[in-house]
């Protein structure tokens, strides 16, 4: 005779609804931590900081992505339809491109161990990202949305494009990065002004997508940094992609108060990548144009960005372990 263990039934119940309703912007995880790895192996050039400390956070962001990416097939084969449901809905959609991207980035990271691994992995993380690029716009003209559910989150699958020079330069596919970048490019021309537009006449974003506005600051950084290695260094165009990537600092640096006020959400992973790319290009920026006191300005920036992406890390282990990640939005 069987017996059934009610409290262990129940556990596992729990156990299936949790991951019914695992978050798709947890692909945003490998991309913070990742572009940080990529500060910080920036530093170890213009600053000479240790490098062993960006080829761990780059090997972190790979094993987050490992983890994660297993998550969500398992999430696809036990609830479809849920998956499918984030697929579709106009904001947590856009967390696709964390997929292919966090891709592009784990790829990055093999550059200096295995070209022929890490090109292997590029290609295929660009044919992904273009294919959800292609789902994405696809979706707008044949279901048009609301103007309240244009969003910067909405960059991220369709701008994306522009970060893989940043992998692929490096790697020897010149023609194919210029063709990404001016595909990234022009959609953010065309894409972020629908945006700020919305954003500036409302309604107003919800209070716990706020940290998504600094996914704002995401396109000039990574712009100017997949620029300066398409051109082979910090010339005119990086230079004027550059200046508007400072001026969305200045501004998002000025909304702190507001930042602060917001209660833990997987929207504050919106905080993380864009912080590590401004720091990155800033970083090549002044190794391009040393100024005077840079050394100093340099590593606090490097060091408030990592404080930053470790707190929200954190936060999101706390949830994680708490049973708070795992809920219906």
């Amino acid at each position: 005779m069987t017996v059934i263990d009610p409290t262990r039934s129940e556990a596992a119940a729990q156990d299936d609804a949790g991951l019914h309703h695992l978050p798709l912007p947890l692909f945003a995880v490998p991309m913070g931590v990742g572009g940080l790895g990529m500060a910080w192996r920036e530093a170890a050039v213009v600053l000479g900081a240790p490098a062993l400390v960006g080829e761990v956070l780059m090997a972190l962001a790979a094993v987050f992505w490992l983890l994660i990416t297993a998550a969500h097939l398992w999430r696809l084969f036990r609830h479809p339809d849920a998956f499918a449901g984030d697929l579709s809905h106009p904001i947590r959609g856009a967390f696709a491109g964390a997929i292919s991207i966090g891709l592009m980035i784990v790829a990055g990271g093999l550059v200096p161990y295995s070209v022929e691994m890490a090109s292997t992995i590029w290609l295929l993380a660009v044919l992904l990202h273009l294919a959800i690029g292609v789902f994405i716009v696809r979706s707008l003209l044949l279901s048009p949305r609301e103007a309240a559910t244009l969003t910067p989150p909405l960059l991220i699958p369709l701008v994306g494009n522009i970060l893989a020079p940043v992998v692929g330069a490096k790697l020897g596919f010149m023609t194919l990065s210029w063709m990404l970048f001016g595909l990234g490019g022009l959609l953010w021309i065309l894409v972020q002004p629908l945006i700020l537009y919305r954003i500036a006449t409302g309604p107003m974003l919800p209070q716990r997508m706020w940290p998504t506005l600094v996914i704002l600051l995401a396109p000039p950084a990574v712009g100017s940094l997949a620029l300066s290695l398409l051109t082979e260094g910090f010339g005119p165009g990086p230079l004027a992609i550059y200046g508007f990537a400072v001026l969305m600092a200045a501004v998002l640096l000025s909304l702190i108060p507001q930042f602060r006020s917001v209660p833990f959400a997987m929207s504050w992973w919106g905080y993380t990548f864009p912080a590590a790319a401004f720091t990155a290009v800033t970083l090549k920026f002044a190794h391009a144009y040393p100024f005077a006191g840079e050394g100093l300005l340099l590593w606090a920036l490097l060091i408030g960005v990592t404080g930053v992406i470790l707190m929200v890390l954190v936060a999101t282990l706390k949830a994680l372990f708490a049973g708070h990640l795992f809920r219906p939005e």
